[in-house]
């Protein structure tokens, strides 16, 4: 969900890199990194798009993972060969349009009708950048509390009654842990495994990690800290060792230990569902709110991507009638079909997810949803927060002086991006 735009390999249309135009028609090209039904999905919308305006004509050129992708995204801007339309992180929106590498959309969104009202809250404000829209929403993510209801019956728990306060959680954790001497058979939970990040718990435990009327990070708000000190006080419970010794010998995919029967509940995404649904089709699982202290006031976080126009496009107006199309529901739909979820409610709510009751969930949960802060240094921010559990729950640091530190070291960072 944090991945970069990818840009390296090849284009799946033989025409120039940079696009062009002919005597019938403009040549756009986009940058994706998709794969598989995702890509199907694009393929589609540009067949969509294209059979309206048949005046634009679309170059797709596949953008493989690679360490040093931004860097050549940035070469190509500076060197005035950008693409004119890329699939991007919204994650990374306000980094690069800090650095003037994006194009302003704001009036041209104004001007087709595309309106705050239309998107999720947290993926129109991640789009944005001091108030400029520069990016154009495309889907959206969710996170729950997975929980294995077989495990639960075994110990006495009600499958039907989950967890909705920490301190159940709590209760359940510790009657579902196997531990054998300082090996666990099985275990319950951890706190900071899959989407257990601590934005996962200082949301939900009430705090914000920014301030958006000084401009500044919070990321010591006392209700953060108090989440970092209940992740600490779970690590100091059941040693901290002993869990990394079970989490390092798991794995991905069909080795997820969720799915193997080793852990009894964790904090994931939707995205998970699909793994559920071909490693072990016969789980018996449900998913549900991510508890709060209070047992109210649940959320989650989406992150998701966007569709942007570099600086420097030379086909500006072509691309923005493509943002435009994907940014209105016919595009959002057929984008999103079976694969993700879109970032307008409206297409959420008619979908066939909504016949699922697991995807269900994901999707109402989206109503009540936080962002990573839209500031250059997200990613700074975020390493910094890593940093600070992983100091935290081993004993290098009190979580507050580890989230002082965070605070401060981004506040520093942002002083030049005033």
């Amino acid at each position: 969900m944090i991945s970069s735009l990818f840009l390296t390999g090849c284009s799946s249309d033989s025409s120039g890199s940079d696009g062009g135009n002919s005597d019938d028609h403009t040549t756009v090209t986009l940058w994706h990194n998709l794969v598989d039904s995702e890509l199907k999905n694009l393929e589609k919308t540009v067949q969509a798009f294209e059979e309206k305006n048949p005046d634009i004509k679309f170059k797709m050129v596949y953008t493989a993972s690679n360490e040093s992708s931004d860097e050549k995204l940035l070469t190509a801007i500076a060197g005035g060969n950008s693409p004119d339309v890329a699939y991007f992180d919204r994650f990374k929106i306000a980094s690069w349009a800090a650095q003037g590498s994006l194009t302003d959309l704001t009036d041209m969104a104004a001007e087709s009708g595309i309106t705050e009202d239309m998107y999720y809250p947290s993926a129109w404000e991640q789009s944005h950048y001091k108030g400029k829209l520069f990016g154009i929403p495309i889907n959206v993510g969710s996170r729950l509390l997975f929980y294995n209801k077989d495990h639960f019956k075994e110990v006495g728990l009600d499958p039907e009654n989950p967890p909705k306060t920490i301190s159940e959680l709590e209760v359940a954790a510790e009657k579902l842990t196997l531990k054998d001497g300082n090996r666990f058979k099985r275990i319950g939970f951890i706190p900071w495994y899959a989407q257990g990040w601590l934005y996962t718990w200082g949301w939900a435990f009430g705090g914000d990690f920014y301030e958006e009327e000084t401009g500044k990070v919070t990321a010591n708000d006392p209700k953060i800290v108090e989440s970092l000190k209940w992740m600490t006080d779970f690590a100091n419970k059941y040693n901290v060792e002993d869990i990394d010794g079970f989490t390092n010998s798991q794995g991905e995919g069909g080795m997820d230990p969720f799915i193997t029967g080793q852990l009894s509940m964790k904090v994931d995404g939707n995205w998970s569902v699909s793994n559920i649904e071909k490693f072990k089709p016969d789980l018996n699982y449900g998913v549900t709110p991510i508890p709060t202290p209070t047992g109210k006031d649940f959320n989650t976080w989406p992150g998701g991507y966007a569709f942007i126009i570099p600086k420097g496009s030379k086909r500006v107006d072509e691309a923005w009638r493509f943002l435009e199309f994907t940014g209105k529901e016919e595009g959002q739909r057929l984008l999103n079909e079976n694969e993700l979820y879109s970032s307008m409610p409206s297409v959420n709510k008619t979908s066939d997810y909504t016949k699922d009751p697991i995807q269900k969930e994901f999707i109402d949960a989206l109503e009540n949803s936080h962002h990573r802060p839209a500031i250059p240094e997200g990613q700074l921010l975020w390493n910094e927060l890593v940093d600070a559990v992983q100091n935290s729950i081993r004993g290098n640091g009190t979580p507050k002086v580890n989230l002082d530190k965070v605070t401060d070291t981004v506040n520093k960072a942002l002083e030049k991006y005033k």
